[in-house]
Parts: C-alpha cells; sequence; structure tokens
C-alpha cells in the first residue's frame, strides 16, 4: 500500500508542477488552485509513504519517476524539446531508481 502512495504522491507532485507553468507566476487563478492542491496531496501521500519506506528511498523514487514524467508532460503540453542527452539523462534516473529498488538493502518491500 505504501508504493501506492508513492505513486499517488508522484502523480499529485507532476500535476501540480504542469499546473505552476499554467499559472504564469500565480496569476492564472485555476492553475494556481490545482497546484496548491496537487502539492498538498503529494505531501500528504508522501507523508503516509514513509511509514514504512526509507525517507532516502522515497524521495530518491518520487524525484527520478517525477523528473521523467514532468519531462514527458512538458514535452507533450508545452512543446519542450527533449534531445539525445535529455533523454539519456532520464533513462540513467530510470536505471538509478530501477538499482535501488533491487538490489539496496535499505528498501522495505
Amino acid at each position: 500500500m505504501n508504493w501506492l502512495y508513492l505513486g499517488l504522491a508522484i502523480i499529485c507532485e507532476v500535476i501540480a508542477t504542469s499546473a505552476l507553468k499554467a499559472s504564469v507566476g500565480f496569476t492564472k487563478l485555476l492553475p494556481t488552485v490545482i497546484l496548491a492542491i496537487g502539492y498538498s496531496a503529494a505531501f500528504y501521500f508522501l507523508s503516509l509513504t514513509l511509514r514504512s519506506i526509507p525517507v532516502g528511498v522515497a524521495y530518491a523514487v518520487w524525484s527520478g519517476v517525477g523528473v521523467v514524467l514532468i519531462s514527458v508532460v512538458a514535452w507533450l503540453l508545452y512543446g519542450q524539446e527533449l534531445d539525445l542527452p535529455a533523454m539519456i539523462g532520464m533513462g540513467l534516473i530510470v536505471a538509478g531508481v530501477i538499482v535501488l529498488n533491487l538490489f539496496s538493502k535499505t528498501v522495505s518491500h
């Protein structure tokens, strides 16, 4: 269940970060409300995650997966270009999260 909470935290954070750009410096009401709710929900679900997943592991997964997802969202919604070095870098982040989860003794399963 804690990994589900972590997944929800990541999804909420990606939604909030996407709304952050759309808020245009907090000048657009709806995106600003979405980002406030999204970040609040993200931190709530992250706090539930930390009941059994070590904070370093949870944050590594959250930030790593979040970087990749927000980059994909930015590409789809905002036309952000993803060149080869960016894709290689994101691949390395994903590889790091996989190694952490499969081989680290600090991860609680």
